[in-house]
Order: structure tokens, then C-alpha cells, then sequence
């Protein structure tokens, strides 16, 4: 059926403005008309692009000729040089925003404009939402945003403007939250923190700092057992990825506070198991 659709639009539109007989504004409107029903339909045109590409399909003397040639060229720019124009102007107001934050020495934008960029977003810096743009841009530095990552982040949300960006925070988020998307993103925080080279863990303070941020706002009872617990032992200074990925996996897979799916015999990190005896004792 969407074989027919094309061979029956396809053949008759191009036929029509193989004739020569329109004036370019009649054309541009045929044009417009066959975007519209190739939208609608979800369905592409092949002889229309034939048609781009042959010169208006023959026919004709010279006078004939030039007009299609005319008329193809036309063409060729409504279907070729339309969006690319405007691919180029969104990424010069991309990059017009990135130099309203950027430090002019280094090029790039730092704390302090990452700051100034909170304010006028209206925005705490240490909101969820500026680390899930980070993710988004996919920062490598934290505290920092390189103008490939900048044109990165705000092209796939589609904001080119200070108030675009503003209206896809909300957007954002719920990508983020997403099952498919929190993992990952939750990985990334933890990567995000590890400001030194072969840093491989982070320090018991940020960690909690880090988890009532990133987890606060999902598993509530379980991050506040965990912080506590975490401040007051004495066996880790630092957690590490592995445990990092271990306490996200507790949080899906064990019902809190009973935890009677938890088994200590399973991969689990040690810290968590110390964390479940910590709480059994508590609850005792």
C-alpha cells in the first residue's frame, strides 16, 4: 500500500512540475503540499528525488529546458540547503549562549559561569537537574563545560536559547528517570566526581553528599540509613565504583526495611554487608 502511495503521489507531482507550465511560487507550493502528505503518510518520494536530480524529467526545447533547469535548482535548495541553513543559524545561538557563560582565557565554562548560568536559569547549582545536563552534554570535568559539550547537550535538547534550555529541564529529568536511562546516569555521577587523574574512588563525605542528590528523591529511607551508617563506621574512607553500582542495585532488588531477599552469600560488596548487619542490630 505505501509502495502504491509513493508510485501514485510520486509520478504525479513530478509530472506536474516536469511541465514548465508553473511559475516558481506555484511550484513551491505543490512542493509544501507533497512535504505535508509525505509527513502524514510517513513515506518518501522517490521520484520526486529522481526528479531533483534529473533536471525536471525532459521533454522540451531550450526555452523548456532552462525553466526546468531553473525550476530544479529550486528545488534542490527547498529540499538541500533549507535545513542545513538552519541546522547552522540554531548553532550559532548555541554557540552565542556558550559565550555569554565561557571564560574568555581558557574558552571554557567554569565554576564561575556555571554559577551565573544557575542564576539566571533559577536554579540552586547544586540542583539534580545541572548534573543531569551534564550527563546530557556528557561533561568529562567536573564543575566544567568544553563548547563541544555545550553544543552537544543543547542540540539534542533542542535549546538554543536561555529560555529553550530552561523549558527542557523538566523534559530532561524524566528522560533521565527513566528505568532505560538512570543507571547510567547514576554511573555517571560517580564519574563526574572523580576531579583527579586515576582517581578511582571518592571520599566518604561527597559520597553522601553525592547519594541525597542523585537518590534522595527515589529511595529516600534507604539513602538516610546508608549516610548514617556511613558516618559513623570506621572501616571505609572511600567508596569505590563497585560499591557504588552495589548500593543502586540494593535499592531495586531488596524490599527496605525488611531486606529478606538480601543474601550475603551473593556478590554483594562487603560494605553492604555490613550495612544490612549494621541495620538488623539496629532493628533488633
Amino acid at each position: 500500500m505505501v509502495f502504491a502511495m509513493q508510485q501514485s503521489l510520486g509520478k504525479r507531482w513530478c509530472k506536474l512540475l516536469a511541465s514548465c507550465t508553473l511559475t516558481w511560487p506555484e511550484v513551491e507550493i505543490h512542493i509544501k503540499r507533497l512535504r505535508y502528505q509525505s509527513s502524514v503518510a510517513q513515506i518518501s518520494f522517490p521520484h520526486l528525488e529522481a526528479f531533483v536530480r534529473g533536471g525536471g524529467g525532459g521533454g522540451g526545447g531550450g526555452a523548456s529546458k532552462k525553466k526546468s533547469d531553473s525550476i530544479t535548482s529550486s528545488t534542490t535548495d527547498l529540499f538541500r540547503s533549507g535545513p542545513s541553513k538552519a541546522t547552522s543559524k540554531e548553532m550559532d545561538r548555541i554557540d552565542h549562549l556558550f559565550n555569554q557563560y565561557a571564560n574568555t582565557s581558557s574558552n571554557l565554562i567554569d565554576p564561575e559561569g556555571i554559577e551565573e548560568l544557575c542564576s539566571n536559569l533559577e536554579v540552586p547549582h547544586t540542583d539534580i537537574r545541572i548534573l543531569m545536563l551534564a550527563w546530557k552534554m556528557k561533561a568529562e570535568k567536573q564543575g566544567y563545560f568544553t563548547q563541544e559539550e555545550w553544543r552537544r547537550g543543547l542540540k539534542a535538547l533542542r535549546a538554543d536559547t536561555l529560555s529553550k534550555l530552561k523549558k527542557a529541564l523538566p523534559e530532561l529529568e524524566k528522560e533521565v528517570r527513566r528505568q532505560s536511562n538512570f543507571a547510567d546516569f547514576y554511573a555517571y555521577a560517580f564519574r563526574y566526581c572523580l576531579t583527579e587523574e586515576k582517581q578511582k574512588s571518592i571520599d566518604i563525605e561527597t559520597i553522601c553528599q553525592l547519594l541525597d542528590i542523585v537518590m534522595g528523591s527515589t529511595f529516600r529511607a534507604q539513602v538516610d540509613y546508608f549516610v548514617e551508617y556511613l558516618k559513623i563506621q570506621n572501616d571505609y574512607k572511600v567508596i569505590n565504583m563497585d560499591q557504588w553500582m552495589g548500593f543502586y542495585r540494593f535499592c531495586n532488588e531488596i524490599s527496605f526495611p525488611e531486606m529478606t531477599e538480601y543474601n550475603p552469600e551473593l556478590a554483594w560488596p562487603l560494605v553492604l554487608d555490613s550495612f544490612v548487619e549494621w541495620i538488623s542490630e539496629k532493628q533488633a
